[in-house]
């Protein structure tokens, strides 16, 4: 027992002595960072509360993580509030989507969308299929696109190899196309066996030669790829018009650099147009040898500020002959997302789809081109009514990207440019990516996109009309300032074909 006592005595007497010393060391380290903050002189809240104003960057660090969990309301949140999040967690997971007891969603403020139920709404029994649209009649390979709801343009190395697993096969199981993105074309684009639009942005990402100019024997070698519906030329995007894409040195692995033809390792930013499309002749000489080379429709996307350009291309289009149009318009909202951008960009560059669509749809109608060219609306659509409103405005089909991140497991935390993404879908940190298991998402990403369809539906019918394209801007009402709504046909007219 005595030995045991002494023992014990010991291994106290130890710890103790341990204890001193981590009680020393950390003492003298405060010590230490004590004196360099008292003494520096960049940092005012260091200074006069030397170590303790250092708990002020990491409150302000791990604020973007608490907010959304302890202090935003539900509808109070930017980009995305809490119940828009909620139900696309919901709709991805395919669990019961219904509320109780009332609505949250104040609709006082200006520009919030009330759609116009009829007396006498769609029965089940007259429900009518979404009929597929033709894109691309004069291509060599027109592509009869089947799904109005579809995954928006993300680059491979701005995602993951897990999402962009997820997102291809789950665009397989629910009938969508997935856009690429400007990154280039990856085998886990290709492996879902997704449709797929090929993006080819100012930097030529996959389609560029040694010099980083447009090569046309990739372009045939794109052309070849079965799973390669469309070609979209991107010379704008809504979260930073007038600037090229950006992606961190950290997230330009060995596998994207080959992709992309670019050093690896090293800030991938594309210039901010394609230099060689100076007005709107050569935006459709470009079109006209992608098309010829591919055989397959291509359009382009834009962020709509400046729109004189728009009536001269349409004009242009008629002297050349009406096979000489783009086969679609992606228009993109000024308030879109994107990994990495200007805050001075993000924040007021470009107008929002709610303004810009209507426009582009009536030019084309006065200019006798709608029929011909297809409208694809992009831009903070994630839930059903922002989707049916775009239908509304006339679009085709819509695109979503953050929609389809939050059925990935996207939770907000804002850090995509950062590659510490902690969901694992923007990063290529082998741990992080380890959480995103792309069996299981992409049967969320199926989900998700079955149940926006289904429910945008269920918007359609309630207004009477037997399927969603059938929406019109009678059926929509926006709210203004004065808390009355005002028909979205009465705030922008439709304009008839002048020919």
């Amino acid at each position: 027992m005595n030995e045991f006592f002494l023992i014990a005595m010991s291994v106290l007497e130890t710890l103790a002595t341990l204890f001193v010393f981590v009680l020393g060391v950390g003492l003298l380290a405060v010590a230490v960072i004590f004196i360099i903050d008292i003494t520096q002189t960049k940092h005012a809240i260091r200074r006069n509360f030397p170590v303790i104003g250092r708990f002020r960057y990491f409150f302000e660090e791990m604020g973007e993580f608490f907010r959304q969990y302890f202090f935003a309301l539900d509808r109070e949140e930017m980009p995305f509030n809490r119940a828009q999040r909620s139900w696309v967690y919901r709709a991805a997971k395919g669990v019961d989507n219904t509320v109780a007891f009332g609505s949250t969603l104040n609709l006082s403020p200006a520009g919030t969308p009330i759609f116009v139920n009829c007396p006498y709404p769609t029965l089940e029994s007259d429900v009518a299929q979404t009929t597929p649209l033709v894109i691309g009649p004069y291509a060599r390979k027109p592509y009869e696109a089947t799904s109005i709801f579809n995954v928006s343009a993300m680059s491979y190395g701005a995602l993951s190899k897990p999402a962009v697993l997820a997102l291809s096969n789950g665009s397989r199981m629910a009938g969508n196309w997935m856009n690429t993105g400007e990154g280039g074309l990856s085998p886990w684009h290709l492996e879902g066996g997704a449709d797929i639009v090929f993006q080819i942005g100012t930097a030529k990402y996959g389609v560029r030669d040694e010099n980083g100019n447009l090569s046309d024997e990739k372009l045939r070698e794109i052309g070849e790829i079965d799973n390669v519906k469309m070609i979209e030329l991107k010379l704008s995007q809504g979260a930073k018009p007038g600037k090229g894409g950006i992606l961190p040195g950290a997230k330009v692995t060995a596998e994207i650099a080959k992709i992309r033809g670019i050093p690896e390792g090293e800030d991938s930013i594309s210039p901010n147009r394609h230099p060689e499309i100076n007005d709107e002749k050569e935006l459709l000489d470009m079109i006209a040898r992608i098309r010829d080379a591919t055989g397959k429709p291509v359009g382009f996307k834009a962020v709509i500020g400046a729109y004189g350009w728009l009536e001269d291309l349409f004009r242009e289009i008629h002297l050349r002959g009406i096979e000489s149009a783009p086969d679609f318009i992606t228009v993109d909202s000024g308030d879109g997302g994107t990994g990495a951008a200007p805050m001075s960009l993000i924040d007021n560059v470009g107008m929002p789809i709610k303004e810009s669509l209507p426009l582009v749809v009536n030019l084309l109608n006065k200019h006798g081109l709608r029929e011909r060219i297809r409208v694809i609306a992009s831009g903070k659509m994630i839930n059903p009514a922002d989707a049916a409103l775009a239908l509304c405005m006339g679009a085709d089909f819509l695109n979503s990207a953050r929609g389809f991140m939050f059925a990935l497991g996207c939770i907000q935390a804002l850090q995509c440019n950062k590659n510490t993404c902690p969901t694992g879908i923007t990063t290529h940190n082998k741990r992080l990516q380890r959480g995103l298991v792309p069996e299981d998402k992409a049967e969320r990403v199926a989900r998700y996109s079955k149940t926006m369809c289904k429910e945008i539906g269920t918007i359609a019918h309630s207004c009477g009309v037997p399927e969603p394209r059938r929406l019109r801007r009678m059926h929509c009402r926006i709210v203004h300032d004065d808390g009355r709504s005002v028909p979205l046909d009465e705030m922008y007219p439709d304009v008839q074909s002048a020919s």
